[in-house]
């Protein structure tokens, strides 16, 4: 048995943001939503089959640009849509209920809809459902294409004469009951109701024993309030009843036949019917697609065959969603990643594992055929995509942070292969600093080797002065005007205080060819929060001591 490619964990979907993505582009189909749960990546060796499906999603973008209306309209036939794949699969061993062929019935009026728009619009072949106004027309005799059905006596002559004998003896069942009720107020002077009753309080005890002699009356209910009478059938009303009960009887036996008709006439469709639901699947995903690239502003990467990931002003759509809730702004982030080590340097609150995240987005992303929150992006396909990153799950089976890290760690390594997507954050960080940096060393000095994108988060500028190994780093608070924000932080409250660092924070990166001087971010933001002015000093003073050797 052969085991099916994995491109990426359950926690690396969920890390990257594509299980987030996934449930806000607002599939509108339970075919979407289903075929969206099944959905595959591409791998290295399918990128012009990938260029094609991004292109279908590119087209889709320019069709609901310029059809707004129509696009509206197809929207509103997806969402009534049910799925009875179920019902079309049992068609062939059983009759499917009346309630099941009103369902398929809607459904083939909804296909109907969704071929004549695609069709309009000029839809990819692939997308547009085939026609089954054969198979319409056959639960449709009437030609009506109304979202309603009934057993037709069309559907059956001998049905319709079954259910004319029926009618022609309940008719003349009432009349036989209305010429008793006409008698029985003459004759007594009690008026029963159109359902021919006659409700008494069983207060009245003489009218109810009166009325029990009433041979044309019977007791036919009671209650601790009332008793309620009921017209005594005639031999001529029995007859009629049992002639209506034999009728009902052979109505029921033809409706079956009728049933098991056209439920063999819809199994006979089976395949197509099937092909249809998978297409109108395919449908709302793409467009569902279209949409939210259009409404997040998503660009369609450009697929190449070398192994890189190239993207300009990108942004990790969770935190944007998160900023634009609250009204702030999202800064956008760029990066250039090959085979070999990158590490992104810079204090905590400089944003360095959201834009490690931000660099699985924009791969899985495109991987799966979704367009990138990029002005601009390049992307070479992986073979495999990871991320390790804290997993308080590990911690909560009894982990410590850096057993939870070794133990993903090793998973990584044991299976990443040729063009592999690896992204670490902070590894080492819950150990003591001596082997944590003598740890974080050795791994990059694995990993600078291997034909691997590694996209490593660190505190440990050290290991960036390997001249293999590319270093990033955040702008931090290189560009911000301290004077000013030294005013906003003296009248801000506690509370507001890291607000107002982040505010200040330029999260882009920049690469460093020479390490000429650690960055130190970390100790203006400790002085601006009021950190002791000696201790600072003393932290400078270190620093430039380590610097000199």
């Amino acid at each position: 048995m052969i085991t099916p490619k994995r491109l990426a964990n359950m926690k690396t979907r969920k890390e990257t943001g594509l299980d987030y993505v996934v449930s806000a582009i607002n599939l509108l189909t339970p075919f979407g939503t289903k075929q969206i749960k099944e959905q595959k990546p591409f791998f290295p060796g399918q990128e012009d089959a990938l260029r094609r499906e991004l292109g279908r999603v590119q087209s889709m973008m320019e069709i609901a640009a310029a059809h707004a209306a129509d696009i509206g309209m197809l929207q509103e036939s997806l969402m009534v849509m049910k799925d009875i794949t179920f019902s079309i699969e049992r068609a062939k061993d059983s009759a499917l209920s009346v309630v099941e062929l009103f369902e398929l019935k809607s459904l083939l009026l909804q296909m109907e809809k969704v071929m004549q728009m695609a069709k309009k619009l000029d839809f990819p072949p692939e997308l547009v459902p085939e026609d089954t106004s054969s198979l319409l027309d056959a639960l449709d005799p009437g030609g009506e294409r109304m979202n309603t059905f009934y057993l037709y006596d069309s559907f059956s002559e001998r049905l319709g004469g079954l259910r004319k004998q029926q009618k022609e003896a309940e008719r003349e069942i009432r009349k036989l009951q209305k010429a008793q009720k006409a008698v029985i107020k003459e004759k007594y002077g009690l008026a029963l109701t159109p359902k021919f009753e006659l409700v008494v309080s069983k207060s009245d005890s003489q009218s109810i024993k009166m009325i029990d002699e009433i041979t044309e009356l019977t007791r036919s209910g009671e209650d601790y309030m009332s008793v309620t009478f009921s017209l005594a059938a005639t031999r001529e009303v029995d007859e009629l009843i049992r002639k209506c009960d034999g009728l009902m009887n052979e109505i029921e036996d033809e409706e079956l036949c009728v049933r098991e008709r056209l439920s063999g006439e819809i199994s006979a469709y089976e395949t197509v019917l099937l092909e249809n639901c998978r297409r109108i699947g395919n449908l709302d995903i793409t467009l569902s697609k279209a949409l939210y690239a259009e409404r997040h502003t998503c660009v369609m990467p450009e697929i190449t065959a070398e192994h890189v990931l190239v993207f300009e002003e990108g942004r990790n759509l969770q935190v944007e969603d998160a900023l634009h809730a609250k009204g702030e702004a999202y800064c956008p982030v760029s990066i250039a990643l090959a085979d070999g080590v990158t590490c992104i340097t810079g204090a905590n609150m400089g944003g360095k594992t959201i834009s490690l995240k931000l660099a699985g987005m924009v791969a899985i992303l495109a991987q799966y055929a979704f367009f990138v929150p990029c002005k601009k992006a390049r992307v070479g396909l992986s073979n495999y995509m990871q991320i390790l990153i804290g997993d308080s799950q590990s911690i909560e089976r009894g982990l410590s942070s850096f057993g939870s890290e070794m133990e993903e760690l090793k998973e990584i390594l044991d299976n990443s292969k040729d063009r592999s997507l690896l992204l670490i954050d902070e590894i080492a960080s819950g150990t003591n600093p001596a082997e944590g940096l003598a740890l974080t060393k050795s791994l990059v000095d694995y990993l600078k080797d291997k034909a691997y994108i590694s996209l490593i988060t660190t505190h440990f500028e050290t290991v960036t002065f390997d001249a293999d190994v590319k270093n990033m780093q955040v702008r931090g608070l290189a560009g911000a005007d301290f004077a000013k924000l030294d005013k906003e932080i003296r009248y801000a409250g506690r509370q507001e205080r890291i607000k107002v660092i982040a505010k200040y924070m330029d999260y882009r990166l920049m690469p460093v060819h020479h390490m000429k001087e650690i960055p130190k971010d970390a100790l203006n933001i400790a002085k601006m929060l009021g950190i002791d002015r000696a201790i600072i000093e003393k932290a400078k003073d270190y620093i430039s001591k380590g610097e000199k050797g």
